[in-house]
């Protein structure tokens, strides 16, 4: 009763300065110009608030004239990961009571339920029941939306799937694994790598190996970044990865729910990460600039070659192995860590509620939000929106069909995945990977079939490109992996891969008394883990540790790790159940 009282409360005070429609009688909305044959007279800037995304700004290029011309609009996106100031941000615009038109955001820690309890988000209900999209994720919508108190279609879930929340939703590639330049740990003679602490030693041959990159600069066998820190420092979370381990809060909680670790122990995973990263660094192999350069500026470092090593396949991979480079014998391959399993996630049938997209409740259109909305769960939607994670990108331009399969163009061989082609003027102009959808929102599952060619959306799936793993790099790759032809495969092979079942678990709201201590907390462990891998030697790597430690302690640390503990442990008993829910609905 309580909560219902503080609610309507809210509302009361929200609608002195604001229209509500989570409260009340929602304002009548002005009606969508679309014409009969689905196209709309009145250009509109939409403002995106996406908390996803890595750009900020009116989005460019061959996308934004996808949008131009099936929408008439164009998006401009509001972006707290470049625009600084994160949470602070959201407030400031939720105080202002518009978020924004179309909302992305991440849902945990309450936010979802905020945003709804303070009249941010429309209720979908009305303009999306008759639409394709309700009928074919009636069940994830649901799901998503029975996670707020109010009744009503608030938002809709990304990463949508058919398919068992076991199966891993990473297709070829897992989330994490150690991925190399195969042609610098082929000059060392394939050296074997028992453990992590043995990839130090194999690295350092790999950067002697390849001294400069493409364009003449010196080359770092690791080289990091601090845009996606949050609890911890994300880089060196991901070393932890390798072991089956993923973070919640201030936990690393293993895939198969059977162990759950406070990131400050001294004998815990992330530690053992941080310990790797500054023995790394000790032998010289981290790039100096890490603790300055942002994301960006670090792609176009693996582009130039100048990074030796990536955890990440749509990293390293991704931006450098090119078809020239590979018939050059050039590119990435994943070795083997005899100790290790890979983290990889599970598919999410009921959706992933961790990323959701939305309608503000002040929206100028939003019956044309709701069509773009629907767009993006579309086979054609996913293709072209989703090329950003994978997916194909416009048929005609970058693929198309011969022989009823799915093929990229000339043009998509140059192009693809992110490189800067530059774009034929009639298809948007500017280059390739400055056009791609800057949304960074997976509505589908990249590893669910695209009715449309009868293949995944995910190109690097598709039958053809398979078959053109057949570099000398790739052939050598295979032989040294025996006869597999993908990391997953090989993995599986090796029973090195941990699979976390696909859940629509998010984190609960948590007392603000715990938010002011994680916010503390947090920005002394990252601080303190970045010193760390810097630290002159061991003794000062010790100190900062051992620092670290007292004094997250002295703040109340205690108190958060026991929310976040509590918070693990419901994961992994909702991760089980997402298995025999989907088991008993498939039956």
């Amino acid at each position: 009763m309580k909560k219902k009282i503080i609610i309507l409360m809210l509302c009361v005070v929200m609608t002195a300065s604001v229209v509500m429609t989570g409260c009340g009688k929602e304002e009548e909305k002005k009606v969508s110009s679309q014409n009969a044959d689905g196209t709309y007279d009145e250009f509109i800037t939409v403002d995106v608030f996406d908390t996803l995304a890595n750009y900020q700004g009116t989005q460019s290029g061959w996308f934004a004239k996808v949008v131009k011309d099936k929408f008439n609009m164009e998006l401009n996106i509001i972006a707290p990961n470049v625009a600084g100031g994160g949470d602070t941000l959201f407030q400031t615009r939720s105080t202002a009571g518009n978020l924004g038109d179309l909302i992305i955001s991440k849902t945990e820690d309450g936010r979802f339920q905020d945003m709804v309890t303070a009249g941010l988000l429309m209720d979908m209900t009305d303009i999306m029941k008759d639409k394709e999209i309700v009928k074919n994720y009636e069940y994830a919508i649901d799901k998503t939306n029975e996670m707020v108190d109010q009744e009503g279609m608030w938002a809709i879930p990304s990463e949508i799937s058919n398919q068992s929340p076991e199966v891993s939703s990473d297709g070829i590639e897992p989330l994490v694994a150690p991925y190399v330049r195969w042609d610098g740990y082929a000059a060392a003679g394939y050296p074997e790598v028992k453990t992590l602490d043995d990839l130090i030693p194999v690295l350092k041959e790999i950067q002697v190996a390849i001294p400069e990159s493409d364009s003449g600069k010196k080359t770092y066998a690791i080289s990091l970044f601090k845009d996606w820190d949050g609890n911890m420092m994300v880089n060196a979370k991901n070393y932890a990865s390798l072991y089956g381990y993923d973070e919640i809060g201030f936990v690393m909680a293993r895939a198969d729910g059977s162990d759950f670790q406070d990131v400050t122990d001294e004998k815990g995973v992330y530690v053992d990460a941080l310990k790797f990263l500054f023995k790394a660094n000790q032998e010289g192999l981290v790039d100096p600039e890490s603790t300055t350069q942002n994301y960006d500026i670090l792609s176009d470092k693996y582009r130039d070659g100048q990074v030796l090593s990536s955890l990440w396949s749509w990293q390293g991979a991704s931006y450098y192995n090119t078809v020239e480079h590979k018939e050059q014998g050039k590119g990435f391959m994943p070795l083997m860590i005899d100790d290790m399993s890979c983290f990889s996630m599970g598919c999410y049938s009921q959706g992933n509620t961790k990323g959701v997209i939305a309608i503000g409740s002040q929206a100028k259109d939003p019956e044309r939000l709701a069509d773009f909305i629907e767009w993006l769960y579309s086979p054609e939607g996913m293709e072209i929106s989703g090329q950003a994670n994978g997916a194909a990108g416009p048929e005609g331009l970058t693929w198309e069909r011969k022989d009823g399969k799915a093929v990229y163009t000339k043009y998509g061989e140059k192009a693809l995945p992110s490189n800067a082609e530059p774009v034929p003027d009639e298809w948007g102009g500017g280059t390739w990977k400055d056009g791609v959808s800057a949304l960074n929102f997976k509505s589908l599952a990249l590893v669910d079939e695209d009715p449309k060619i009868g293949e995944p959306y995910l190109t690097t799936m598709w039958e053809a490109q398979l078959a053109k793993n057949n570099t000398p790099i790739d052939q050598d790759w295979q032989k040294y992996a025996e006869g597999s032809k993908t990391t997953i495969e090989y993995l599986e092979n090796k029973k090195a891969l941990s699979v976390a079942p696909g859940t629509s678990y998010i984190t609960p709201a948590e007392s603000s008394d715990i938010a002011t201590l994680r916010s503390q907390c947090k920005t002394v462990i990252v601080d303190s883990s970045w010193k760390m891998i810097f630290a002159k030697d061991e003794a000062e790597f010790n100190s900062i540790l051992k620092n670290m430690q007292d004094t997250v302690n002295g703040l109340g640390y205690a108190d958060v790790l026991a929310v976040d503990m509590q918070n693990a442990k419901d994961q992994a008993a909702s991760r089980q159940e997402a298995v025999e829910e989907f088991n008993s609905r498939s039956k």
